[in-house]
């Protein structure tokens, strides 16, 4: 008789952990598949120290075939659900489709980026939910600092040093703590003009910086924020955001070119298309974390509304905490429901506290209750966060002593770029690529990163324009030379509707002056050949008709719901077993389309027949968008 087949949608820290468990329990006795779109768990907790060149980026990912033994790894993302047939739907990273039998399945998807609609955000912010985002947020600052030191402009250098980071929660408050002390170090090499030195604004509409926590850690966060130098504005957001600056909701205009967004988030939209009993975007189960009336089915989590045994009528919030411990008790559940584990039990928790790390010696902790700041906090928090990563623990505490005696090396390597991380991205642990045919106007850099987003060598605004490379014909998208013909103002963008393909950008025809000689028309992967050869390529999820599923299992479009109240930040994270959870991130917005098929894709011309064979290039693949109503959740 074969096994049963256990399926986990999710790596976060509530599928993670389920993965990790089952694979202790079964013991060989049933097939335990993760579906994740990557190789990684990523330790979010962490992330803001590698937005500020503390911690190298793999420390944070720990790696699932190396960690998760007797566990298949299937690289993809889950888009449909056939309930009935006992089957998820997934495209794989480079845009192949495949179909997972289960006999269980635990839904562990996680939450996405909440996006209101603030006019001018979804063009000019960047999120922080993944690594490339925060390897972009690195480049950026490091950049406009650098920028800032060279430039003759006093208006345009207390500009470039300006940075506002909008929502006051863990994240944000994180992002903050740091920023402020990478770029002040980085001046001390980079020194500017008389009196100019960084400023980092931290907004949020609630009265106190981590609203959501202790009071005592609050005052303790905004004195150490205050001291620092950063600008903490409370009862403040953004209400209009401009390549140039932004408009704050009490009148003040702000000159920036770096606008952070940590504004809470939302269940996956993924469960919306299974037709479940849902509250507030999230599926309903019992303390056994099981579905009603779907005995095969459990959900753990961030998308899952688990009753709260301890507060009766109340719902488990959404933490990495609680996402944590979910993962262990569904694990038990669903091998005790195969027969091949112990007794059932339902959820029940304590709180365990909370640590933020402020950089330096700094932090804010109360573990178990007892309220701590100081140099004492930050042993107990970078201790904590060691002890709850999973993997790179050595590597970590080495990272941390170099940074203790060695200056940090302040350097842009040009990694990701602006387009490849939109805010209204619906998954940002993948950065887009060239060559996606779903990426449209909002993967090319002059839509999802904004005028003011660009690098310089892709025609940055408000500065000079960037200068051709030796050899190269010049740049058609400066702001000085020639009119840009995919920017405002310009002739309308090639490869847009009325246009015809944009030059030097994703989706459409290549730049003619790259290193190496004329390039190959057709990028590897990208619709309308494959290689020299001219074959067409694989489209990706969006660009090809979905098989059918049972009715009401696929994911479907949802219509757009009422804007909520900004949330007051992004996640926070816990002492001993909670940390902010990741699972996979996908950012809602009014315009975001679903993941829903639409019609095909125009595959483009095809290439002539003397076409040189492309150059390198990175495989490209899926990125699925999502919409449905926004759900305030933790923030």
């Amino acid at each position: 008789m074969s096994r049963p087949r256990i399926v986990i949608v999710g790596a976060g820290f509530a599928g993670y952990r389920t993965a990790r468990t089952l694979s202790r329990l079964t013991r060989h006795q049933a097939d335990i598949v993760l579906l994740n779109p990557t190789d990684y768990f990523l330790y979010l907790p962490l992330l803001p120290q590698v937005a500020a060149g503390i911690l190298e980026p793999r420390r944070v990912s720990v790696s699932l075939s190396g960690t998760l033994p007797r566990v298949r790894l299937v690289l993809g993302e889950a888009d449909g659900i056939d309930l009935d047939g006992r089957t998820v739907h997934y495209t794989d990273p480079e845009g192949g489709e495949g179909t997972l039998r289960y006999d269980r399945l635990v839904l562990a998807a996680g939450s996405v980026n909440k996006l209101l609609p603030i006019p001018g955000v979804a063009e000019h912010a960047h999120g922080f939910r993944g690594l490339p985002e925060a390897l972009y947020l690195r480049d950026h600052v490091t950049r406009q600092v650098e920028l800032a030191a060279a430039a003759d402009d006093r208006a345009e250098c207390a500009a470039r040093c300006t940075f506002v980071v909008v929502g006051a929660g863990y994240t944000g408050t994180e992002v903050a703590a740091h920023g402020q002390m990478y770029t002040d170090a980085q001046v001390r090499r980079h020194p500017m003009r008389t009196g100019m030195r960084p400023r980092w604004m931290l907004l949020d509409v609630a009265e106190r910086v981590l609203p959501e926590m202790d009071e005592r850690l609050s005052r303790t966060a905004e004195r150490v924020l205050r001291q620092r130098g950063v600008d903490v504005r409370m009862g403040t957001s953004v209400k209009e955001a401009t390549h140039d600056g932004v408009l704050l909701t009490d009148g003040t205009t702000v000159d920036t070119r770096t606008l952070v967004w940590c504004v809470g988030v939302r269940p996956d939209p993924l469960v919306e298309s299974l037709g479940l009993p849902m509250e507030r975007g999230r599926l309903l189960v019992d303390p056994h974390l099981q579905v009603p009336g779907r005995p095969e089915l459990f959900a753990c989590g961030d998308v899952a509304a688990v009753p709260d045994l301890t507060k009766p009528g109340q719902y488990t919030p959404m933490t990495a905490q609680h996402a944590w411990r979910h993962g262990k008790v569904c694990a038990e559940n669903v091998a005790a429901s195969l027969g091949i584990g112990g007794q059932r039990r339902a959820y029940r928790h304590r709180d365990m506290g909370f640590v933020v790390d402020l950089g330096g010696a700094k932090a804010a902790a109360n573990p178990l209750g007892v309220p701590m700041s100081g140099p004492a906090a930050g042993a107990v928090t970078r201790g904590y966060h060691l002890a709850a990563m999973p993997g790179n623990r050595v590597r970590v505490a080495a990272d941390w002593l170099l940074d203790a005696v060695l200056p940090r090396q302040a350097v842009q390597l040009g990694l990701v770029r602006s387009w490849s991380v939109p805010l209204e991205s619906a998954s940002p642990e993948v950065a887009r690529v060239p060559g996606r045919p779903d990426a449209g106007p909002a993967g090319s850099a002059g839509s999802a990163g904004g005028p003011g987003r660009t690098e310089p060598a892709e025609g940055r605004q408000g500065g000079e324009p960037a200068k051709a490379r030796p050899g190269e014909e010049p740049a058609k998208s400066q702001p000085d030379g020639e009119s840009a013909k995919s920017q405002p103002g310009g002739e309308p963008a090639k490869g847009q509707p009325g246009g015809e393909p944009a030059e030097s950008r994703p989706g459409g025809e290549p730049a003619k002056a790259q290193p190496g000689g004329e390039p190959a028309r057709k990028h590897p992967g990208r619709p309308g050949a494959d290689g020299a050869s001219g074959k067409r390529h694989r489209t990706s999820e969006s660009a090809r008709p979905r098989p059918a599923h049972a009715p009401g299992t696929s994911r479907k479009a949802a219509e757009p719901s009422a804007a909520p109240k900004p949330s007051t930040g992004a996640r926070r994270s816990e002492a001993p077993g909670g940390t902010r959870s990741s699972g996979r991130t996908r950012s809602p917005g009014a315009p975001a389309p679903t993941r829903s098929a639409g019609p095909p894709a125009d595959p483009g011309p095809e290439p002539p027949p003397n076409q040189p064979p492309p150059g390198p290039d990175i495989a490209p693949g899926p990125v699925k968008r999502t919409d449905g109503p926004a759900v305030e959740g933790d923030s």
